[in-house]
Protein backbone atom coordinates (compact mmCIF):
# COMPACT_ATOMS: atom_id res chain seq x y z
CA UNK A 1 0.00 0.00 0.00
CA UNK A 2 2.89 2.32 0.86
CA UNK A 3 4.91 1.55 -2.00
CA UNK A 4 1.43 2.14 -4.60
CA UNK A 5 0.70 5.76 -2.69
CA UNK A 6 4.77 6.63 -3.11
CA UNK A 7 4.50 5.11 -7.12
CA UNK A 8 1.13 7.61 -7.52
CA UNK A 9 3.18 10.78 -6.11
CA UNK A 10 5.92 10.01 -8.23
CA UNK A 11 3.67 10.22 -11.55
CA UNK A 12 2.17 12.74 -10.33
CA UNK A 13 1.39 15.63 -13.25
CA UNK A 14 2.66 19.02 -12.04
CA UNK A 15 2.31 22.56 -13.80
CA UNK A 16 5.15 25.29 -13.09
CA UNK A 17 4.24 29.22 -13.07
CA UNK A 18 7.43 31.49 -13.39
CA UNK A 19 8.25 34.39 -15.66
CA UNK A 20 12.23 33.79 -14.23
CA UNK A 21 13.61 31.61 -16.83
CA UNK A 22 16.66 30.14 -14.61
CA UNK A 23 14.02 30.02 -11.76
CA UNK A 24 11.78 27.88 -13.56
CA UNK A 25 14.59 25.69 -15.43
CA UNK A 26 16.10 24.92 -12.02
CA UNK A 27 12.90 23.77 -10.33
CA UNK A 28 11.52 22.00 -13.73
CA UNK A 29 14.90 19.82 -13.95
CA UNK A 30 14.84 19.18 -9.91
CA UNK A 31 11.31 18.16 -10.45
CA UNK A 32 11.92 15.57 -13.21
CA UNK A 33 14.72 14.31 -11.86
CA UNK A 34 12.27 13.07 -9.08
CA UNK A 35 9.73 11.54 -11.24
CA UNK A 36 7.29 14.01 -11.92
CA UNK A 37 5.62 15.07 -15.28
CA UNK A 38 6.39 18.72 -15.41
CA UNK A 39 4.73 21.15 -17.77
CA UNK A 40 6.02 24.71 -17.20
CA UNK A 41 4.88 28.18 -18.54
CA UNK A 42 5.85 31.61 -17.54
CA UNK A 43 3.26 34.05 -17.65
CA UNK A 44 -0.72 33.50 -16.18
CA UNK A 45 -2.71 33.60 -18.91
CA UNK A 46 -1.01 30.59 -20.44
CA UNK A 47 -1.31 28.29 -17.11
CA UNK A 48 -5.35 29.53 -17.09
CA UNK A 49 -5.52 27.91 -20.76
CA UNK A 50 -3.58 24.45 -19.34
CA UNK A 51 -5.68 24.29 -16.78
CA UNK A 52 -9.01 24.58 -18.08
CA UNK A 53 -8.80 23.62 -21.48
CA UNK A 54 -10.48 20.35 -22.10
CA UNK A 55 -7.07 18.74 -24.09
CA UNK A 56 -4.76 19.47 -21.36
CA UNK A 57 -2.58 16.62 -19.86
CA UNK A 58 -4.35 17.34 -16.60
CA UNK A 59 -2.53 18.52 -13.59
CA UNK A 60 -2.20 16.98 -10.13
CA UNK A 61 -0.20 20.17 -8.43
CA UNK A 62 0.46 23.58 -9.53
CA UNK A 63 3.81 25.59 -8.65
CA UNK A 64 2.36 29.06 -9.05
CA UNK A 65 5.06 32.52 -8.81
CA UNK A 66 2.80 35.62 -7.98
CA UNK A 67 5.00 37.77 -9.71
CA UNK A 68 3.43 37.11 -13.53
CA UNK A 69 2.95 39.36 -16.37
CA UNK A 70 -0.11 39.62 -17.30
CA UNK A 71 -2.63 37.90 -15.28
CA UNK A 72 -0.60 37.51 -11.78
CA UNK A 73 -0.12 34.54 -9.76
CA UNK A 74 -3.22 35.82 -7.36
CA UNK A 75 -5.60 36.49 -9.70
CA UNK A 76 -5.20 32.88 -11.30
CA UNK A 77 -5.68 31.31 -8.08
CA UNK A 78 -8.69 33.19 -7.33
CA UNK A 79 -10.21 32.17 -11.01
CA UNK A 80 -8.94 28.54 -11.17
CA UNK A 81 -10.99 28.32 -7.31
CA UNK A 82 -13.58 29.77 -8.62
CA UNK A 83 -14.49 27.45 -10.93
CA UNK A 84 -14.47 24.73 -8.44
CA UNK A 85 -10.94 23.57 -9.29
CA UNK A 86 -9.30 22.02 -6.44
CA UNK A 87 -5.99 21.53 -7.61
CA UNK A 88 -3.36 21.86 -4.90
CA UNK A 89 -1.43 24.59 -5.31
CA UNK A 90 2.20 25.48 -4.00
CA UNK A 91 2.93 29.43 -3.89
CA UNK A 92 6.39 30.59 -4.57
CA UNK A 93 7.64 33.57 -4.27
CA UNK A 94 10.28 36.17 -2.85
CA UNK A 95 6.87 38.11 -0.77
CA UNK A 96 8.05 37.04 2.35
CA UNK A 97 6.09 38.93 4.87
CA UNK A 98 2.99 37.98 7.01
CA UNK A 99 0.49 39.47 4.91
CA UNK A 100 1.71 38.32 1.55
CA UNK A 101 1.78 34.48 2.95
CA UNK A 102 -1.60 35.21 4.46
CA UNK A 103 -3.26 36.56 1.19
CA UNK A 104 -1.84 33.61 -0.85
CA UNK A 105 -3.47 31.31 1.44
CA UNK A 106 -6.57 33.45 1.84
CA UNK A 107 -7.03 33.34 -1.96
CA UNK A 108 -6.87 29.36 -2.80
CA UNK A 109 -3.00 28.49 -2.22
CA UNK A 110 -2.43 25.25 0.05
CA UNK A 111 1.49 26.17 0.68
CA UNK A 112 3.58 28.83 0.62
CA UNK A 113 7.16 29.10 0.03
CA UNK A 114 9.50 31.90 0.09
CA UNK A 115 12.25 32.38 -2.39
CA UNK A 116 15.61 31.53 -2.06
CA UNK A 117 14.32 28.09 -1.28
CA UNK A 118 16.09 25.05 -1.37
CA UNK A 119 15.48 22.33 -3.91
CA UNK A 120 15.12 19.65 -1.48
CA UNK A 121 12.38 21.27 0.12
CA UNK A 122 11.08 22.50 -3.00
CA UNK A 123 10.36 18.40 -3.70
CA UNK A 124 9.56 17.77 -0.21
CA UNK A 125 6.71 19.91 -0.08
CA UNK A 126 5.16 19.61 -3.55
CA UNK A 127 5.44 15.50 -2.09
CA UNK A 128 3.23 16.56 1.08
CA UNK A 129 0.40 18.68 -1.12
CA UNK A 130 -0.05 15.45 -3.32
CA UNK A 131 -0.03 13.08 -0.56
CA UNK A 132 -2.89 15.33 1.31
CA UNK A 133 -4.56 15.92 -2.19
CA UNK A 134 -4.86 11.72 -2.45
CA UNK A 135 -5.99 11.11 1.18
CA UNK A 136 -8.55 13.86 0.43
CA UNK A 137 -9.67 11.91 -2.65
CA UNK A 138 -9.75 8.36 -1.20
CA UNK A 139 -11.88 10.00 1.89
CA UNK A 140 -14.43 11.65 -0.59
CA UNK A 141 -15.04 8.98 -2.71
CA UNK A 142 -15.34 6.31 0.39
CA UNK A 143 -17.86 8.95 1.64
CA UNK A 144 -19.92 8.69 -2.11
CA UNK A 145 -19.76 4.86 -1.34
CA UNK A 146 -20.77 4.19 -4.89
CA UNK A 147 -21.14 0.21 -6.23
CA UNK A 148 -20.80 -0.16 -9.49
CA UNK A 149 -22.08 -3.51 -11.65
CA UNK A 150 -22.19 -3.44 -15.39
CA UNK A 151 -24.06 -0.51 -16.10
CA UNK A 152 -25.55 0.20 -12.87
CA UNK A 153 -23.74 2.63 -10.55
CA UNK A 154 -25.62 3.11 -7.18
CA UNK A 155 -24.75 5.78 -5.04
CA UNK A 156 -25.11 5.00 -1.98
CA UNK A 157 -25.17 8.39 0.06
CA UNK A 158 -27.58 10.12 -2.39
CA UNK A 159 -30.16 7.23 -2.59
CA UNK A 160 -29.55 7.33 -6.69
CA UNK A 161 -29.17 4.98 -9.47
CA UNK A 162 -27.93 5.71 -12.64
CA UNK A 163 -28.07 2.77 -15.99
CA UNK A 164 -25.64 3.67 -18.53
CA UNK A 165 -25.11 6.91 -17.22
CA UNK A 166 -28.86 7.95 -16.83
CA UNK A 167 -30.29 8.65 -13.67
CA UNK A 168 -33.38 6.07 -12.96
CA UNK A 169 -36.52 6.77 -10.73
CA UNK A 170 -36.83 4.21 -8.23
CA UNK A 171 -39.69 4.37 -5.61
CA UNK A 172 -38.12 4.12 -2.33
CA UNK A 173 -39.27 0.23 -2.06
CA UNK A 174 -37.31 -0.20 -4.87
CA UNK A 175 -34.16 1.33 -4.34
CA UNK A 176 -33.67 -0.57 -0.43
CA UNK A 177 -34.64 -3.65 -2.53
CA UNK A 178 -31.62 -3.25 -5.40
CA UNK A 179 -29.17 -1.63 -2.53
CA UNK A 180 -29.87 -4.80 -0.69
CA UNK A 181 -28.94 -7.19 -3.21
CA UNK A 182 -26.23 -5.54 -5.12
CA UNK A 183 -24.53 -4.94 -1.63
CA UNK A 184 -24.59 -8.83 -1.25
CA UNK A 185 -23.99 -10.19 -4.49
CA UNK A 186 -24.91 -13.87 -5.24
CA UNK A 187 -26.46 -14.37 -1.62
CA UNK A 188 -29.97 -15.82 -2.11
CA UNK A 189 -32.91 -13.74 -0.25
CA UNK A 190 -36.27 -15.53 0.40
CA UNK A 191 -39.19 -13.39 -0.19
CA UNK A 192 -40.13 -13.80 3.58
CA UNK A 193 -36.81 -12.10 4.08
CA UNK A 194 -37.25 -9.55 1.77
CA UNK A 195 -40.52 -8.52 3.28
CA UNK A 196 -38.61 -8.07 6.68
CA UNK A 197 -35.62 -6.22 5.75
CA UNK A 198 -37.50 -4.04 3.02
CA UNK A 199 -40.59 -3.86 4.65
CA UNK A 200 -40.62 -4.57 7.97
CA UNK A 201 -41.29 -7.28 10.40
CA UNK A 202 -44.64 -5.53 10.95
CA UNK A 203 -45.78 -5.98 7.32
CA UNK A 204 -49.05 -7.14 6.66
CA UNK A 205 -49.52 -8.49 3.57
CA UNK A 206 -48.87 -10.90 0.75
CA UNK A 207 -45.26 -11.95 -0.37
CA UNK A 208 -46.58 -11.68 -3.95
CA UNK A 209 -45.96 -8.03 -3.10
CA UNK A 210 -42.04 -8.92 -3.65
CA UNK A 211 -42.68 -10.42 -6.50
CA UNK A 212 -44.31 -6.80 -7.62
CA UNK A 213 -41.58 -5.08 -6.57
CA UNK A 214 -39.23 -7.00 -8.58
CA UNK A 215 -41.11 -7.01 -11.51
CA UNK A 216 -41.03 -3.65 -11.35
CA UNK A 217 -37.17 -2.89 -10.93
CA UNK A 218 -36.41 -5.36 -13.64
CA UNK A 219 -38.20 -3.63 -15.90
CA UNK A 220 -36.31 -0.25 -15.05
CA UNK A 221 -32.87 -1.97 -14.96
CA UNK A 222 -32.48 -4.47 -17.35
CA UNK A 223 -32.09 -4.57 -21.41
CA UNK A 224 -34.49 -7.66 -21.04
CA UNK A 225 -36.49 -7.73 -18.08
CA UNK A 226 -38.17 -11.10 -19.43
CA UNK A 227 -34.54 -12.32 -19.49
CA UNK A 228 -32.62 -10.33 -16.63
CA UNK A 229 -28.86 -10.27 -16.36
CA UNK A 230 -29.03 -8.28 -12.64
CA UNK A 231 -31.94 -9.14 -10.72
CA UNK A 232 -32.27 -13.36 -11.04
CA UNK A 233 -34.68 -15.64 -9.80
CA UNK A 234 -33.38 -18.88 -7.83
CA UNK A 235 -36.76 -21.24 -7.97
CA UNK A 236 -38.00 -22.55 -4.71
CA UNK A 237 -35.30 -20.07 -2.75
CA UNK A 238 -36.09 -16.61 -4.10
CA UNK A 239 -34.22 -13.25 -5.82
CA UNK A 240 -29.93 -12.75 -6.09
CA UNK A 241 -28.37 -10.35 -7.52
CA UNK A 242 -25.78 -11.41 -10.29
Amino acid sequence: MVASATSSVCTAKLLVVEDDDSIRETVEEALRAEGFEVRACGDGAEAMNLLTATDSMGVDLLVLDLMLPGLGGLDLCRQIRKLNNNTPVLVISARDSETDRVLGLEVGADDYLVKPFGLRELVARCRALLRRSQQSESVSNQDRQVIQSGNLCLFVRECRVTRDGEDLTLSPKEYKILELLIQNPKRVWSRDQLLERIWGIDFVGDTKTVDVHIRWLREKIEEEPSSPQHIRTVRGFGYRFG
